[in-house]
């Protein structure tokens, strides 16, 4: 009986060991490449993500879209791209399935709080002794600018280029420039820390964030889930709290 009884607990955790090998095996990672502008929104989108589908986690890299485009095209691993406009997308074509837009923004003027340089609109940006900042012309931001300044019929020289939108952000939150073009969710992360001169919609550009699943994703199944997700009414109701346009 003793014996017959050491067999069957002997039995009884081999089975448990199995079954702990199973959960293991289910769980997935997702590797995620995010425009940085997207920061906040992604954290609070993969943690709610990651609560109502057990077993996941989804793990996000930020950069300027360009640069995340360059390091997908240099062979570094990620199962889904989102990017802040569709060009940047476009020169991913061949590394992406199909992308579909989860949500729009537009730009404003990012300047310090209180606003001291009374700046009024986009023609103020041309005056020279502004210190402006703009994302580089390879980045969406910057092309964004580009297209808000040739709408407004102005030219303005910035005092420098950044690699991304929250770096533009940044500069005018130090004091180190006195208004940028960002987004307008920008604006709303940075809190206290910035206000903001709207530009009028004749002026204005729409921002488009398309995501796509990468062609060599180790988890295809996964990621195509994810961003089918994004655009679900718990996705969409996330992305619009953040001040994303999602309609």
């Amino acid at each position: 009986m003793r014996r017959l009884a050491a067999c069957l607990a002997g039995l009884l955790l081999g089975l448990t060991s199995l079954a702990g090998c199973g959960d293991s095996s289910s769980s997935k990672t997702i590797t995620v490449f995010a425009a940085s502008s997207l920061t906040e929104v992604m954290a609070e989108l993969d943690t709610r993500y990651q609560q109502t589908h057990r077993g996941m986690t989804v793990r996000t890299s930020f950069g300027g879209s360009q640069d995340l485009v360059a390091q997908l095209k240099d062979g570094k691993p990620a199962d889904v791209l989102v990017t802040a406009d569709v060009q940047s997308m476009n020169e991913a074509r061949k590394l992406t399935g199909e992308s579909r837009t989860i949500a729009h923004n537009s730009m404003t003027i990012a300047v310090a709080p209180g606003n001291p340089k009374h700046i009024q609109g986009v023609a103020d940006l041309a005056d020279p002794r502004l210190r402006v900042v703009l994302g580089a012309p390879t980045t969406p931001s910057g092309r964004y600018a580009l297209q808000v300044f040739t709408k407004a019929g102005v030219t303005v020289v910035p005092k420098s280029e950044e690699i991304d939108v929250r770096s533009v952000l940044t500069r005018v939150r130090t004091g180190e420039a006195d208004a940028g073009i960002v987004y307008i969710t920008d604006i709303k992360s940075a809190g206290a820390a910035a206000s903001s001169v709207p530009i009028p919609a004749a002026q204005n550009v729409t921002a488009a964030y398309p995501a796509a699943v990468l062609e060599k994703s180790g988890h295809q199944d996964q990621a195509k889930t994810f961003v089918a997700w994004l655009t679900s009414a718990e996705g969409l109701a996330i992305l619009t709290k953040y001040g994303f346009i999602t309609h």
